[in-house]
């Protein structure tokens, strides 16, 4: 058994809460729980007809929130947590790895940050911007999220280790459900851009003018980074993450500022 306890969030996941929690099998997991907003497509029951212990939250408005809510009220034992999102999933040789690195308990280490890879409707993603690498795993009692409205990220008090691990973002959902989950995000960045809650790139990105930004970062994403490199595939994820979704944000600011 690994001294692991798996925290995942979910709300209407039965596409993918069956993946997500059979790949996590072979790493033998102490704990796995799935925190459940409430579920209305039986995802909550597939996720206990797999072992997971599913606990019931109301949708506090955000992940950082029901995430630290579920750090302070579930009956964490193992030394380590990883938190997933039920879309995502480990690869068997992260699985591997992951294992044998935490029978080893390396006292220095608080927080383990795991590189992102990306499949977009079936379609692996490879160029489209830089490593992204994503704290998700943490000494237990030694990292919570500060609020956020999106874009969490976790503060470690402690040493953070960059694994030569990975997880994959693959959603099924349909492009119609894609879209339509797209513009909840787009409202919310719309009122952080507004209000000033992002960070420092971001900041200086919304400096520019409305949609001509839009434009310009889908050329970086898609020329100068390579994002052409992956065919077909690259064109449909830089077109609708990079362009489309950045240009519906710059709507919503216009529509709030009216």
């Amino acid at each position: 058994m690994t001294d692991l306890a798996i925290i995942i969030l979910q709300k209407n996941e039965a596409l993918h809460i069956r993946r997500c929690l059979e790949k996590l099998r072979d790493l033998n997991p102490r704990q796995v729980f799935v925190v459940d907003c409430l579920s209305t497509d039986e995802s909550d029951k597939t996720a206990q007809e797999m072992g997971a212990t599913v606990v019931y939250h109301e949708w506090p408005g955000n992940q950082a929130v029901q995430f630290n809510w579920a750090l302070d009220n579930l009956p964490l034992e193992a030394g380590w947590i990883l938190r997933l999102d039920a879309d995502e999933y480990l690869t068997d040789d992260t699985v591997e790895r992951m294992k044998s690195w935490i029978g080893q308990d390396d006292k220095a280490v608080a927080g383990v940050t795991l590189e992102l890879k990306r499949v977009f409707h079936g379609m692996r993603i490879r160029h489209d911007k830089p490593k992204l690498r994503i704290i998700r795993m943490f000494r237990r009692g030694c990292a919570r999220y500060p609020e956020a409205v999106m874009d969490e990220k976790l503060d470690v008090t402690g040493t953070v280790w960059d694994a030569d691990w990975y997880f994959v973002d693959d959603s099924l959902m349909s492009m119609s459900d894609w879209k339509a989950k797209h513009h909840v995000y787009a409202e919310r960045e719309a009122r952080m851009a507004l209000s000033g809650a992002v960070n420092a790139n971001k900041r200086a990105y919304y400096k520019l003018p409305r949609y001509l930004r839009a434009f310009a970062y889908f050329c970086i994403r898609y020329f100068l980074k390579g994002g052409f490199l992956d065919g077909w595939a690259g064109l449909y994820w830089n077109f609708w993450q990079g362009l489309w979704y950045r240009c519906l944000v710059d709507k919503k600011i216009g529509e709030l500022k009216k």
